[in-house]
């Protein structure tokens, strides 16, 4: 029995059938961890979320930033973008079925010592603080509040977090901290136009996981989202995003030994 942590698949169905080949995958007793980002840009969205769902227990993903868009479009709270490929999903005999399967996955998944997100977390948030806010914003997501709040994050370029915040605002804060964070400063304020490298993050910013006394550092963070960093693996933070949809690289490592499998994508449009 094995553990594999995926990076961002981004509709790269190809890439991830031909990976789980490499690693020998066997759903009846192995499992794989998706990073988020399941969707967008590559062009067999549809594909992956059915392969991902039928997986069931086989199969643990939290939210990435293009998942939660889909659900945005979905629901007609924000408008398709050219380089977007989410019409197949939209079009699907079995779209509500797809995206309502969606809304149940967590945004953040701890088992052990690893921790399981898409973007990252906040250096004055413990562990336990984030699983507990990650629980708030997945409750919002699956529940009655899933259009409030997510009108609120779109768009999200103001939305700053503060324990103080109430209502959608505050959930919908939580959830881009949780699928979009990559660089902040040391007080927590986050970037948010920011996607280059980590050696070219704004003065005043530090990418996350690099910000002094950070409150999380003791825990293994497994995460995505920052394809212009690509794979890094550190004792406490495995960076899973090689770039499959820019025509790099999609990358699975085992949980249990490190060991890193990876694919040449094939599927190369769009660009984040």
């Amino acid at each position: 029995m094995a553990t594999y942590a995926i990076g961002d698949v981004q509709g790269c169905f190809n890439s991830l059938t031909q990976l789980t080949k490499i690693i020998h995958f066997d759903p009846k007793q192995d499992r794989l961890w998706f990073v988020g980002d399941l969707v967008n840009r590559g062009p067999d969205s549809l594909k992956v979320l059915r392969y991902i769902r039928d997986l069931g227990l086989a199969a643990v993903t939290v939210l990435g930033n293009h998942d939660i868009f889909l659900l945005a479009v979905a629901a007609g709270l924000a408008p398709p973008r050219p380089t977007d490929t989410l019409t197949p999903i939209l079009e699907a005999p079995d779209s509500r079925e797809l995206t309502q399967w969606l809304r149940q996955q967590p945004l953040l998944y701890r088992e052990g010592d690893f921790l399981l997100v898409h973007a990252g977390l906040l250096p004055a948030w413990t562990v336990e603080q984030a699983e507990e806010l990650a629980d708030e914003a997945h409750n919002a997501i699956r529940g009655d509040q899933f259009v409030t709040t997510l009108r609120a994050l779109h768009p999200s370029g103001s939305l700053q977090w503060r324990p103080d915040l109430t209502g959608p605002i505050r959930v919908a804060t939580i959830i881009k901290v949780l699928t979009r964070l990559r660089a902040c400063s040391d007080e927590g304020v986050m970037e948010s136009s920011f996607s280059g490298p980590p050696d070219r993050t704004p003065d005043g910013f530090y990418p996350w996981f690099d910000v002094p006394h950070r409150r999380n550092a003791m825990a293994t963070i497994v995460f995505g989202h920052w394809a212009a960093m690509g794979l890094r693996l550190t004792p406490n933070m495995l960076a899973l995003d090689s770039g499959c949809v820019y025509g790099r690289q999609l990358t699975a490592v085992r949980l249990e030994d490190r060991k890193i499998f990876q694919v040449a994508c094939e599927d190369t449009r769009g660009r984040r």
